[in-house]
């Protein structure tokens, strides 16, 4: 007998020492594992909050109470524009946002969630999962010592809020705007001014007139806000983001930490959830945008075609100048592209022929 608890301690000690070697933590099967989403979105908001409250539910239910997510909004824990840096720094082991925050840290990262006149929905995931997008955001995100997952879509949004007709490309000038990202820059280039603001602080702002328009998702998203009651005219098309990304990154030690099916997990639930997203927002934007129209009076208008070249235009001068930048936004850049055009060819044949045979 003592002998064999002998040889087991040594067994034993012998595979504790192997994973401190490794550089991994060995994680026992039945170890209850407890980790922090942060999110940049208010505390069970419609679509986004409740689409990382989804992601979370997901990993807990599918790792049968291995791993157990608890999401924080934003402010409860962190800033809404804090939480890249604090799941990289390991203050929370997941973050829910939107890659096109984090221009400051990687111009590079906005092609991850949404390019002016680029990538619809589902040409984003294909280019991610089956044409080296997904490679691609792992390696910039690396050096930050996060792993990035896409976890959401909320498909072609709307072009925004606004207090006065857009009939030119005139009248975006001198224009205050809360609109993120290359569209932010888009705008910029036009003659307007972005602003940066998180979801929670839009309503006031665009009350109060500090900005004097807004873009933010869609009609679920936008109603849920009261947009329409600091706004009457809601444009579009969402030029700007026509099949936003929202991400889910993970700390890479505390990912690597994990056995590999409990790794599995966190991707595939990802996964799962980025088609939820996607799914959610389809089914309901219908119904908004009538109540928007029906109920409280909000005053539809498509941007004029000749608002929309022009914006096409400076689009292309911003995105190929983010490119020349640096060369890992131009390695992006490249392979987004190529997709794109790639996707174009395609959809015309298909996509773009079915839709118009049926409005005929």
């Amino acid at each position: 007998m003592k002998r064999r608890d002998f040889v087991k301690s040594v067994g034993a000690g012998s595979l504790a020492v192997g994973a401190a070697i490794a550089g991994a933590p060995a994680v026992h099967a039945n170890t209850k594992i407890k980790w922090k989403m942060v999110t940049t979105w208010p505390k069970n908001f419609p679509g986004l909050g409740t689409g990382a409250n989804n992601l979370a539910r997901l990993i807990t239910e599918m790792s049968g109470g291995r791993i157990e997510v608890k999401v924080y909004g934003a402010k409860e824990l962190v800033g809404a524009l804090e939480i890249f840096d604090a799941v990289s720094r390991g203050t929370a082991e997941m973050g829910h946002g939107a890659a096109y925050y984090w221009k400051g840290k990687t111009e590079a990262a906005q092609f991850f969630a949404a390019v002016p006149f680029g990538l619809t929905a589902q040409e984003m995931n294909g280019w991610l999962y089956h044409g080296g997008g997904m490679e691609l955001w792992s390696e910039i995100y690396d050096g930050f010592g996060l792993i990035p997952t896409a976890a959401g879509n909320t498909g072609v949004q709307m072009g925004g809020w606004f207090n006065k007709e857009i009939n030119t490309v005139k009248d975006l000038e001198g224009l205050k705007m809360r609109i993120p990202g290359l569209g932010g820059e888009v705008l910029k280039r036009a003659g307007g001014t972005p602003v940066l603001l998180p979801g929670g602080e839009i309503f006031p702002s665009l009350q109060s007139g500090a900005i004097d328009a807004t873009e933010w998702v869609g009609p679920y998203n936008d109603m849920a806000f009261g947009l329409y009651k600091a706004a009457k005219y809601y444009y579009y098309p969402g030029w700007h983001e026509p099949g936003t990304t929202l991400e889910c990154f993970v700390n890479k030690k505390a990912y690597e930490a994990l056995p590999k099916d409990l790794q599995a997990i966190v991707l595939t639930a990802s996964k799962a959830a980025n088609l939820d997203m996607l799914a959610d927002f389809t089914a309901r934007n219908n119904a908004a945008l009538d109540t928007l129209v029906n109920q409280h009076g909000v005053q539809l208008r498509n941007f004029p075609d000749k608002v929309l070249k022009r914006l096409k235009g400076l689009s292309d001068e911003v995105v190929a100048e983010v490119a020349g930048r640096d060369p890992m936004s131009k390695k992006v850049y490249d392979s987004f592209k190529k997709f794109r055009d790639q996707a174009i060819a395609w959809h015309n044949v298909s996509e773009r022929a079915y839709l118009n045979g049926r409005s005929v």
